[in-house]
């Protein structure tokens, strides 16, 4: 019998993301996906889940859960939230067995915004577009998810793992200020204003949601103009509009926009700005593209590295199992030199 999650209670935001929508923004679709990749992936590979995998992406709003019929290996989060099981508090990053009947709830905690709850096999939800990812602005994917909604789950390949916690320092409260990359449109800004925006606390208003974090602080001024030719819009893109203040573009972002960009957020840094809340404060700091891509790869192999945690057992590695992962840790040029 195939295992269900049954949802008791769904604060709002509330969603089922996996890694994203993609080869359709051309017609204006957003690629969605989860606001914490970091989180996102970690939570996915402690149960050998792959990047395309379903999970609940959970808000401040909150959630409780339980296991219909069989036994469940689920994984869970992000933020500084509060889980625990039949009112016991748990760790907020774990890997447990979830019995039937058994509750697990998720509240906010002193810091985050999205925390994200995986369930081995990941869920067996309705694919729209590739993708089983929400975007509730044009209901892509469907809606948020409710109380009473039952979520059914694949079948898992990994073999079960103990109990525990997820050790990933990386998930941990960081208050480092976010890393930008600078343009495409960095010369619509003075050398005056780039010292401004580098110098600057910024402080993250309450126009914050999937689409976009808005921000206020000192005013950002344009030396030509605040208007330009619409082009591709990038996660973590950063506009400054016609008031000066930096509007940085979320998972749900438009596909194409008409601000200038003063630069982007690094990939690596995403997910930290992702859990700030309303009235929080941050800076931001210059990066070059040879520091953000060693950020992104130290990134990704600390969170493959979460595989070892399942204490699967050789025997449990199927050629189902093997097919599932990435088995290429790099590759070597004719001349020795090693590439990613």
């Amino acid at each position: 019998m195939a295992a269900h999650l049954k949802i008791i209670r769904a604060g709002a935001g509330t969603t089922i993301q996996d890694g994203g929508r993609f080869h359709f923004r051309r017609y204006g679709v957003t690629p969605s996906g989860p606001m914490d990749w970091t989180a996102f992936q970690t939570v996915c590979r402690v149960l050998g889940l792959k990047k395309t995998a379903a999970v609940l992406e959970i808000s401040t709003g909150g959630v409780e859960v339980t296991s219909v019929e069989e036994p469940m290996d689920v994984a869970f989060g992000g933020g500084g939230f509060i889980w625990s099981r039949d009112g016991k508090l748990l760790s907020s990053a774990m890997r447990i067995k979830l019995q039937p009947g058994e509750r697990l709830a998720a509240k906010p905690g002193a810091w985050g915004a999205w925390t994200y709850l995986a369930a081995a096999g990941g869920f067996d939800t309705p694919v729209e577009m590739d993708s089983r990812s929400t975007h509730l602005r044009s209901g892509i994917g469907g809606r948020m998810i409710q109380a009473g909604d039952t979520l059914p789950v694949f079948p898992a390949i990994w073999a079960a793992a103990s109990e525990g916690r997820l050790k990933a320092p990386w998930l941990d409260h960081d208050t480092q200020p976010i890393r930008v990359l600078l343009g495409p449109q960095e010369d619509y800004f003075s050398a005056d204003a780039l010292k401004v925006f580098f110098s600057a606390p910024f402080c993250l208003t309450a126009a914050a949601d999937r689409m976009a974090y808005r921000f206020t602080g000192p005013k950002i001024e344009h030396a030509l103009g605040f208007n330009i030719v619409s082009d591709g819009i990038a996660l973590g893109a950063i506009q400054i509009g016609g008031d000066g203040q930096p509007l940085i573009l979320m998972a749900d972002h438009q596909p194409t926009g008409g601000y200038p960009k003063i630069g982007a957020v690094i990939r690596a840094d995403i997910g930290r700005l992702a859990q700030m809340r309303p009235a929080e404060i941050c800076h931001f700091a210059l990066c070059g593209m040879t520091e953000a891509r060693a950020a992104l790869f130290a990134f990704e192999d600390a969170i493959a590295a979460t595989a070892c945690q399942r204490q699967a057992s050789a025997a449990a590695f199927s050629s189902e199992i093997l097919r599932s992962l990435n088995l290429i840790d790099g590759v070597i040029s004719a001349s020795g030199q090693s590439i990613r």
